[in-house]
């Protein structure tokens, strides 16, 4: 079995259920809205949502995409940057409970973390980001032996705001002979480091994954199929997804349309990194590309399933069966999926 690393923001989800909106009142969070913080007030509100009772759950783009990998049954292994604290400890025995070899540096600045409030009747949610040690990850921390040994690594677009880490990590991976990919992750991101971005896909990345405000941001193009196109030009392959209406495929001449998989949608928080995560694994099987698109849209069908970004054990059950019998039809000779 082919083996990945992954490098991104290593961060700890903190779910909380508000019963009215004055938590979110005192700390001046706009309901519904995404705010960055700063250490003293991350510390504040996370020492005051203990008492409220929380749910914890280790995520960040590329590690979601890793524990997936992982559960697929690939060696899988992510490098980040965690506090000396219960927030990083957390994040370690979580990708530890999955299988996933963590490459976790520490820092002297608290654990990272997203912290979420559901209030209202429609439990509309709010989310409170503290980066912290996430942003303490700098090119020196990077070693090549860290990514000897890998056949795939995955970048998550959120780190490219980091361009001296990234440019290191993607010569190193480059060097120890990785298939490269990229999540673009944020078409504001896409934005402020376009010229960076287009530099790196051109020199380094072999799989882009792109939204459809990702794909025109980093190709000027409105079109989702136009700026697909675009994007193949500049590597091996190109992914547009397009939410619900699935996603676009293409590797120089070859393109494929992907139908989304069937679902009851209840919230879409990870479904790129879960998609990422089964196209990535089927890829290492040596699946046609239309294939590696159609087990991402599998997987991805079942996070949007469930409130958060960890599927339960049934679901991953009946997508592993669902991707086992679309991969027999090509390689009867292969049992994927690990096991149940």
């Amino acid at each position: 079995m082919k083996s990945i690393l992954g490098i991104g923001n290593a961060l700890t989800d903190i779910l909380a259920i508000l019963p009215d909106d004055s938590f979110l009142e005192k700390y001046h969070l706009p309901k519904g809205s995404m705010q960055h913080v700063d250490m003293e007030t991350g510390d504040k509100i996370w020492s005051a949502l203990k008492p409220l009772g929380v749910k914890y759950v280790a995520g960040g783009s590329a590690a979601n995409t890793i524990t997936c990998t992982a559960i697929f049954g690939m060696p899988s292994a992510f490098i980040g940057k965690i506090g000396d604290d219960e927030l990083g400890l957390l994040f370690k025995s979580d990708q530890e409970q999955y299988g996933v070899h963590s490459l976790l540096l520490k820092s002297e600045k608290s654990s990272g973390r997203s912290m979420v409030f559901v209030s209202g009747g429609n439990a509309e949610r709010t989310f409170a980001v503290y980066l912290g040690a996430a942003l303490d990850l700098v090119p020196e921390d990077l070693k090549p032996e860290y990514f000897q040994g890998h056949d795939y690594f995955h970048i998550e677009g959120y780190l490219v705001q980091n361009q001296n880490l990234i440019r290191r990590a993607v010569e190193l991976a480059h060097e120890a002979g990785c298939i490269i990919s990229i999540d673009m992750a944020s078409y504001n991101v896409v934005e402020s480091n376009f010229a960076f971005l287009h530099d790196i896909v051109d020199k380094y990345v072999d799989i882009v994954f792109a939204n459809e405000t990702e794909a025109k941001a980093f190709t000027r193009i409105q079109e989702p199929i136009e700026a697909l196109e675009e994007i193949s030009k500049q590597c091996k392959i190109a992914v547009v997804k397009v939410g619900k209406d699935g996603s676009w495929l293409q590797s120089g001449d070859e393109r494929h349309y992907i139908p989304a998989w069937p679902a009851d949608p209840v919230d879409a928080t990870g479904a790129g990194d879960t998609y990422a995560a089964g196209f990535l694994y089927a890829h290492s099987l040596g699946m046609p590309l239309k294939v590696c698109g159609e087990v991402g849209s599998i997987i991805a069908a079942k996070v949007v399933e469930i409130v958060g970004t960890k599927i339960d054990i049934p679901r991953w059950k009946a997508a592993k069966q669902e991707i086992r019998e679309l991969i027999a039809q090509y390689s009867p000779a292969t049992d994927p999926t690990n096991a149940d």
